[in-house]
């Protein structure tokens, strides 16, 4: 039997892609790309997630300010913005003569987030198997009322994740990045704590040879990427910003 599978080829070989070429990317490739990702999975079929498609270059540069200061943002294509959206559900609740309250709950806000995160796996498997580059960019967190605002997003939605689209520059392709040691990754029947801590000081090694190799020693390793990004509170506006669109964690 033929083992090569295109699409598992495909994901082993995943990479974040932040230089583009410029090159426009073609309209029929986009969508097929948002029609494949339409059809991802979501709770109860409720379709809870909807996506903001900007190709404007100047609204572009605004969302790579808004995240931050990102240049491989305003060097995309096309960056899309997937946005939870209890408002299109709220709206079909109230054509059955009910008040829709999911948005006022945990899960709620976990549905939709956890939604939205299989709609962008969607978005960069479709993008990728047609030759594009990608980038998952959650620093769009970093000013979510900035979002809100350029996207005119209405009550009971909120941009959770971004993606940039665009066509790669092979001249600075990386290497596939490195992951944590697969055994404590995938552990069977039960939870192996001193696996998962052994498969950490491997990878931070590992981690560190692979940044040296693309040339960017100035990167920090595994544990120190870490330990500033989870020992404080990068993005301090989530909260009131979820609030002030309709949403709580109750």
């Amino acid at each position: 039997m033929d083992t090569k599978n295109t699409i598992i080829d495909l994901m082993l070989n995943r990479r974040s892609i932040r230089h583009f070429t410029g090159e426009t990317v073609n309209e029929i490739d986009l969508m097929k790309i948002i029609q494949a990702a339409q059809q991802s999975p979501s709770s109860i079929n409720g379709q809870q997630v909807s996506l903001i498609i900007t190709r404007d270059k100047k609204k572009i540069k605004n969302i790579a300010q808004l995240a931050g200061g990102q240049p491989q943002v305003s060097g995309a294509d096309v960056f899309i913005t997937v946005v939870i959206d209890f408002y299109r559900t709220a709206y079909s609740v109230s054509r059955a003569n009910t008040e829709q309250i999911i948005e006022q709950s945990a899960e709620g806000i976990v549905v939709g987030t956890f939604d939205a995160g299989i709609m962008l796996n969607a978005l960069q498997t479709a993008a990728e198997s047609l030759g594009y580059g990608t980038t998952v960019i959650g620093g769009i967190r970093h000013n979510p009322e900035g979002m809100i605002k350029l996207l005119g997003l209405p009550s009971k939605t909120y941009p959770i994740v971004g993606m940039t689209l665009g066509v790669i520059d092979k001249s600075n392709f990386p290497e596939v990045k490195p992951r944590v040691p697969l055994e404590s990754f995938a552990m069977n029947e039960c939870y192996d704590s001193q696996s998962v801590k052994k498969g950490v000081d491997e990878y931070d090694l590992v981690l560190r040879q692979w940044w040296d190799r693309q040339g960017l020693t100035y990167m920090k390793s595994y544990n120190d990427e870490l330990a500033d990004a989870y020992s404080a509170n990068r993005y301090d506006k989530i909260s009131s910003s979820f609030i002030a669109q309709g949403f709580k964690f109750e």
